[in-house]
């Protein structure tokens, strides 16, 4: 039995073992709420969304405001910025994120809806299989890395990033809850579109597009949020494209390579800290910068 075959073993007997539990639970929660399709994929995610949001990037905010526990500044990947965070700056992100996920998210939200309704809305009741949430996911993956990468490197032509995409890049060492901080326009084509077409794309159950729509948000405020934790995805690239602008304009890294919008950044010692560290050892530890050679006279 190959490698994958035996992972694709367990997970079928880990589904097979739980997927009724999980079905049991869908069940209850739409006996309480309710089987609404508009309901579900309008406010639902819009709950949920926000509450993945606020409730996770309240934690790193919490880290940045008080600067405890003190042992985390070492995995900082810019050492020394927002120390503590600045809190009239800090209120301005609030207030534009709040604006973006009820003024700008919701009316999106309904939009969206309807082209899921017009593409064919999967029945709410049954919970898809696990290789087909799999497969979606994958497919969630590919298709937000074209749309983001594509729309965010237009972001940055001389006109749309004076006129919408600066105002994100205020924030050069950026922290957690600055992730959907822009102009509501760039908020709709870069942020709430990419993750929203793979959906629309597959007619996913809204379960599996909750689950993405949850994985996206944590994946965004990771990459935003300074720290580059132990077993977490290294956020190294696009905190390199906060503090240089002009490289690492995607998710995944792929299109960057393919397009060479990554050139500078594997130049860097932050490249090579760009991996998922296994241990507790801060990566500028791990890959320190190397020691500025330095000339005396008479030497």
């Amino acid at each position: 039995m190959s490698v994958i075959s035996g992972i694709d073993w367990h997970c079928q007997r880990f589904w097979g073992a739980s997927g009724d539990f999980w079905q049991a639970q869908w069940d209850k929660f739409l006996d309480t709420v309710g089987e609404d399709s508009f309901h579900l994929w309008v406010y639902g995610t819009a709950i949920l969304s926000t509450s993945v949001y606020w409730i996770f990037g309240g934690i790193y905010t919490l880290l940045d405001v008080t600067n405890k526990p003190v042992a985390l500044r070492r995995y900082k990947i810019q050492p020394g910025t927002n120390t503590p965070v600045d809190r009239k700056k800090l209120l301005k992100v609030i207030w534009r994120v709040l604006l973006n996920q009820l003024a700008v998210g919701l009316p999106c939200s309904f939009v969206f809806y309807y082209m899921m309704w017009l593409r064919g809305l999967e029945p709410v009741r049954e919970l898809p299989t696990f290789h087909w949430v799999l497969y979606e996911l994958a497919i969630h993956i590919l298709v937000e890395e074209g749309a983001f990468y594509y729309s965010h490197r237009f972001l940055h032509s001389r006109y749309l990033y004076k006129m919408i995409h600066k105002q994100h890049h205020e924030w050069t060492a950026p922290i957690a809850v600055t992730a959907i901080y822009c102009h509501p326009i760039e908020h709709i084509f870069s942020n709430l579109l990419p993750p929203f077409l793979g959906v629309l794309i597959m007619g996913s159950h809204v379960a599996t597009a909750w689950l993405w729509f949850t994985l996206a948000i944590l994946s965004t405020l990771n990459a935003h949020s300074g720290y580059h934790l132990p077993f977490f995805p290294s956020p190294e690239a696009h905190d390199f494209h906060h503090l240089k602008f002009n490289n690492c304009f995607g998710v995944l890294g792929v299109l960057d390579r393919l397009h060479g919008t990554d050139s500078s950044f594997r130049s860097t010692r932050a490249y090579q800290r760009h991996i998922m560290m296994l241990s507790f050892v801060p990566p500028r530890e791990a890959f320190p910068e190397p020691e500025t050679c330095k000339h005396k006279l008479g030497k």
